[in-house]
């Protein structure tokens, strides 16, 4: 491992958390873009619930850091510049991705960034196999889990209400309860993404010889980090609220409810068990899943091919970045 100076060090922590805030900025459509469609909230006031319950994921574990900070790359390969490389392909991939309207995954830019930088230093045995490994398995289960879940919770609402004729009125009920299913959809967002970037910042610190190599994430790493994606969220990401909320089908209370509620069980699933999954991937499954209740033609088949097109390139997208930056910077050493 290396040492580094500390204001090296505090740089790279900020660059970590403007990943963070990014992801917020970026990732705030996953949070409310359902709540928006269904005309629950406002926008604004939206991405202010929202961020409130991003940040209340202080109260909550994690395990999803300590994956990111163990189990991705050797940690003895890890240096300041690395991380920094890593840091700055993510963002540079988040920042492609957003101009374009794209709801890739943050989650998967940052292993991709974490990944191509450590490559770039040391060659591809500094990859961790099995940690890997298991974030490729969840690329693929965490929109399928979502789907399904999105599936089997709105069919059991329609089997449920079925007989109920005042349909205004139920989809008045249901507005209230979205107003439950978002604000656990943002504490399960909170859980995973911000973790993701604790972790970073963790793997940081170890390389650095701050903290012990199983030390734990420490306080005011987690209060940074959250408070960061809360920040990022209540700016808002507003061309991926339009594509998330309205162009892969349309939305009532009811369905809304029903994909917020399926995404926030994957999550909270996945943060429980230490796995860092897409949220991005997690509610466009739930929302496709609630849409095929209705009818096939109802999910805008095209605008999801584009996303799972995105998904796809996320991280090798990120890598290459991320190892361009990584033998930039060594030159300039």
């Amino acid at each position: 491992m290396h040492s580094a100076p500390l204001g090296a060090v505090v740089f790279v922590v900020l660059v970590a958390l403007a990943f963070d805030f990014f992801n917020g900025f970026h990732d705030a459509a996953n949070s409310i873009a359902t709540v928006v469609s269904t005309r629950v909230l406002t926008p604004r006031v939206a991405v202010v619930w929202a961020a409130f319950w991003n940040f209340a994921a202080l109260l909550l574990g994690t395990k999803v850091a300590a994956s990111i900070a163990k189990d991705v790359v050797d940690q003895n390969v890890i240096t300041i510049g690395v991380i920094f490389s890593a840091m700055v392909g993510a963002i540079l991939w988040d920042l492609i991705t957003w101009y374009f309207g794209l709801p890739t995954s943050s989650s998967h830019a940052l292993v991709g960034g974490v990944t191509g930088a450590a490559v770039a230093q040391a060659g591809w045995h500094s990859l961790i196999g099995a940690g890997i490994r298991k974030i490729l398995v969840f690329i693929v289960l965490s929109p399928v889990l979502g789907l399904l879940l999105g599936f089997t919770i709105m069919t059991a609402m329609y089997w449920a209400f079925h007989r109920y004729r005042k349909v205004e009125k139920l989809n008045r009920g249901f507005r209230r309860t979205q107003l439950l299913s978002a604000a656990a959809y943002s504490l399960g967002h909170g859980t995973n993404d911000a973790q993701k970037t604790m972790g970073v910042i963790l793997l940081l610190l170890i390389a650095t010889h701050h903290v012990a190599p199983d030390a734990g994430v420490p306080l005011w790493v987690k209060i940074a980090a959250l408070t960061a994606i809360a920040l990022g969220t209540a700016f808002g990401g507003w061309r991926i609220v339009h594509t998330m909320g309205s162009r892969i089908t349309k939305l009532q209370p009811l369905a809304g409810m029903s994909a917020e509620s399926a995404g926030a069980a994957t999550l909270f699933f996945t943060a429980a068990h230490g796995i860092p999954v897409s949220t991005t991937q997690t509610i466009t499954g739930a929302i496709v899943g609630v849409g095929t209740t209705q009818r096939l033609s109802a999910v805008r088949w095209g605008v999801a091919g584009r996303v799972v097109w995105a998904w796809i390139l996320t991280i090798p997208g990120a890598f290459f970045m991320s190892w361009v930056v990584e033998l930039i910077v060594r030159g300039l050493r």
